[in-house]
C-alpha cells in the first residue's frame, strides 16, 4: 500500500492537495484537502448589501461574473425586487458568454494536456494532421502549412526545455493519441489562447470590463440607445454580434470536433471516475423571471442513485435541505462540531488543527481541509456540467436531451458512459454547445427589444434601504460553469448581518462528513488504476474533469516585507 500525494494540483485556480492510497496499482481510498482559508464572509459583515457583488466577485479571477450575479440575486431575493426583462436577457448573455469561454479554456489549457502528449506531436506528419482535421472540421486554419509551423514552434519549445511544461508526464503509457491528433490538439491550444481574449469583450460591452464586469442590484449598470455615443449603441451591438458569430465557429468547428476526436481514443475512461451517484443543479437561464424556475433553460432539482426517472425538487430556503458540516474541516461551530448548519445560520470560525507545515502527509489527522462539507438532505452531491445535464435530461428538457443524444451517438456510447471521467469531460463540451445556442437566442431577443425600444435595464423601486424590511434574508443561486453556487445573505437595518458562500468546489472537493461519506473528488478516484506512482496522470485526469476552483490566497507582510501570515479566500 502506497500513499500518493499530489500537492499542489496544478492547472486549477487555487491550492488543492490530493492524497490517494494505491494498492496493487489501483486507488482504494482518497483524501481531498483544500489548503486555503475561507474568509470572505467575515469581510462582508456590516457592509451595504448593494456593494456585496463587487467584493464577492473578486473571490476568483476565473469564475469572474458568477459571484456578482449570485450576490445581486441574493439581495434582490431578500428585498423583493424583480429585474426588467431586458436586464434579464443581458445577464443571460453574460452568463452564456462565460460558459462558452470558460469551457473552451478548461478543455485546452487546463485539461487537454492530461490526454494530449506535447512531445509526441513532434512525430506527427503535418499533411496527415491537416487531412484528419479537415475530415471533421471546416476550420480554415487546418492546413498542412499551419500544422508545419506549429510543429516547428513545438520543436523550438522542446529544445529550450519545454518551459512551464517541463514537468509534464510526456511519454507516459496512459497517453494513447496518434501523433497527428496530438499535433492538432497543441495547435488548437494556441488558437484558443488567442480566441478566448476576444470573446470576453462581450462582458466589457455590457459590464464595462472583464474580468469582474459590473453588476447592479435591480438590473444591469448599462443603458441601450442605438444613437447615443455614451450608451450601448449600434456599433457596440454589431461588435457583440460579430463576437458571437466567431464564438459559434470556434465552438462548433474546433472545440467540439477536438473533444470528440480525443474522446474516441479514450473510451476506456468511461469505466473510471464515476464516483457519486447523486447530482444537484440549481437551474439557470431564467426566461420568465428568476422567481420562476420552471421557465429556466436548465432545470432545478436533484437526481439520486443515478435514477433518471425521478427529479427531486430542491428548495434552497428550506433549512433542512442544505447544510454545511465541519466534522473533518478546520473550523469550529459554537454549538458543537457534529451539527450541520443551514447557510443562513452559517458560521466561519477558523481553527487549524493540522500538522505544522511543511509536512509529508495528512494521514492520522481527523480534520484535513479548509473546505466545509455541504450536504443536500444529508446526501453528498456532485455538481457541475454533468450534474445539470443529467437533471435537465431527467426533467425532459428537449434541447438538452437532443444535444446529449447527438454527442453520445457520435461517440457510440450509452447514456451510462456519462457517469465517468470521460462523461464529465464530454458534458462540459455539451454544456458549451447548449450555451452557444442559447447565447444566439438571447442576443436575438435583445435585438428585438432594441428595435421596439423596450430597453429598460434597471428597477429602482427598492433601491433605497428605507424601503426594505428591518430584517430580511435572501438566497442567490447560480449554475456557474463549475456547478451549483449559492450566496446567502441576512440583512439587518440595511447592513449585512451574515453572508455565506457555498461554492461548487465546496460541494465536490470537500472532506468526508460525520457519517464518513466521501464527497465527489474522493469518491471519483476509487477504483482508478495508476500505472506509475511517481507520475499519477490518472489522478489529474479525474480531478481536472471537475475543473476545481479554490480561488486565490492573500499574503500579509509587515512594513519590512517579512511574511507573517497567509489568508486564503475560496
Amino acid at each position: 500500500m502506497t500513499r500518493v500525494v499530489v500537492d499542489p494540483v496544478t492547472r486549477i485556480e487555487g491550492h488543492l492537495r490530493i492524497e490517494a492510497v494505491v494498492e496493487n496499482g489501483v486507488i482504494t481510498d482518497a483524501f481531498s484537502a483544500g489548503t486555503m482559508i475561507r474568509g470572505l464572509e467575515k469581510i462582508l459583515i456590516g457592509r451595504d448589501p448593494r456593494d456585496a457583488w463587487a467584493i464577492t466577485e473578486r473571490v476568483c479571477g476565473v469564475c469572474t461574473t458568477v459571484h456578482a450575479l449570485a450576490s445581486v440575486r441574493s439581495v434582490e431575493d431578500a428585498i423583493g425586487v424583480a429585474v426588467p426583462q431586458t436586464a434579464e436577457l443581458i445577464r443571460n448573455i453574460m452568463m452564456a458568454t462565460l460558459y462558452v469561454q470558460d469551457h473552451v479554456v478548461h478543455f485546452y489549457h487546463l485539461h487537454a494536456l492530461d490526454w494530449v502528449d506535447i512531445v509526441a506531436a513532434l512525430k506527427a506528419d503535418p499533411k496527415k494532421a491537416a487531412e484528419l482535421a479537415q475530415s471533421f472540421s471546416k476550420w480554415d486554419k487546418n492546413t498542412t502549412a499551419y500544422f508545419t509551423d506549429v510543429q516547428k514552434k513545438i520543436k523550438q519549445f522542446a529544445d529550450s526545455g519545454l518551459g512551464i511544461f517541463a514537468n509534464g508526464y510526456w511519454g507516459h503509457p496512459a497517453y494513447k493519441l496518434p501523433p497527428e491528433v496530438n499535433l492538432i490538439g497543441v495547435a488548437h491550444y494556441l488558437d484558443a489562447l488567442e480566441w478566448q481574449k476576444e470573446v470576453v469583450k462581450i462582458h466589457a460591452v455590457f459590464g464595462g470590463k472583464n474580468p469582474h464586469p459590473n453588476y447592479l442590484v435591480g438590473g444591469v449598470p448599462c443603458s441601450i440607445d442605438t444613437d447615443e455615443v455614451a450608451a450601448i449603441n449600434s456599433e457596440r451591438l454589431n461588435l457583440v454580434s460579430r463576437l458571437i458569430s466567431q464564438a459559434d465557429e470556434f465552438v462548433n468547428e474546433v472545440y467540439i470536433p477536438d473533444l470528440l476526436a480525443v474522446a474516441s481514443f479514450y473510451k476506456d475512461w468511461s469505466k473510471y471516475g464515476g464516483g457519486l451517484s447523486n447530482y444537484l443543479s440549481y437551474g439557470e437561464y431564467p426566461t420568465k423571471g428568476y422567481g420562476n424556475p420552471q421557465s429556466f433553460k436548465y432545470a432545478r432539482g436533484a437526481v439520486l442513485g443515478r435514477d433518471l426517472s425521478t427529479v427531486h425538487p430542491v428548495n434552497p430556503r428550506d433549512e433542512q435541505e442544505i447544510k454545511e458540516y465541519i466534522a473533518h474541516s478546520w473550523y469550529e461551530y459554537d454549538g458543537g462540531n457534529d451539527k450541520g448548519l443551514h447557510p443562513w445560520a452559517g458560521e466561519t470560525n477558523i481553527k487549524y488543527t493540522g500538522p505544522t507545515p511543511p509536512f509529508e502527509t495528512l494521514e492520522g489527522h481527523d480534520k484535513y481541509s479548509f473546505l466545509k462539507t455541504p450536504r443536500w438532505k444529508d446526501n453528498p452531491m456532485e455538481v457541475g456540467p454533468l450534474a445539470r445535464l443529467l437533471v435537465s435530461y431527467a426533467a425532459g428538457h428537449t434541447d438538452v436531451k437532443e444535444t446529449v443524444g447527438m454527442v453520445l451517438g457520435k461517440l457510440n456510447v450509452p447514456v451510462d458512459a456519462l457517469f465517468s471521467t470521460l462523461g464529465r469531460t464530454a458534458a462540459r463540451g455539451i454544456d458549451a454547445a447548449l450555451a452557444m445556442g442559447w447565447l444566439k437566442e438571447f442576443f436575438g431577443e435583445l435585438m428585438d427589444r432594441v428595435k421596439t425600444r423596450e430597453t429598460s435595464t434597471f428597477n429602482r423601486e427598492k433601491w433605497e434601504p428605507k424601503t426594505w424590511p428591518e430584517d430580511c434574508e435572501g438566497v442567490g443561486l447560480v449554475e456557474a460553469p463549475r456547478g451549483s453556487l449559492a450566496h446567502y445573505v441576512k440583512i439587518h437595518k440595511g447592513a449585512i448581518a451574515n453572508y455565506q458562500l457555498v461554492v461548487p468546489t465546496t460541494w465536490n472537493g470537500s472532506p468526508r462528513d460525520a457519517k464518513m461519506q466521501r464527497s465527489a473528488f474522493e469518491a471519483s478516484l476509487i477504483g482508478t488504476p495508476v500505472a506509475k506512482l511517481d507520475e499519477p496522470v490518472e489522478i489529474l485526469r479525474t480531478i481536472h474533469s471537475f475543473d476545481p476552483c479554490l480561488a486565490c490566497s492573500v499574503h500579509l507582510y509587515d512594513p519590512q516585507g517579512r511574511h507573517i501570515h497567509q489568508v486564503s479566500f475560496e
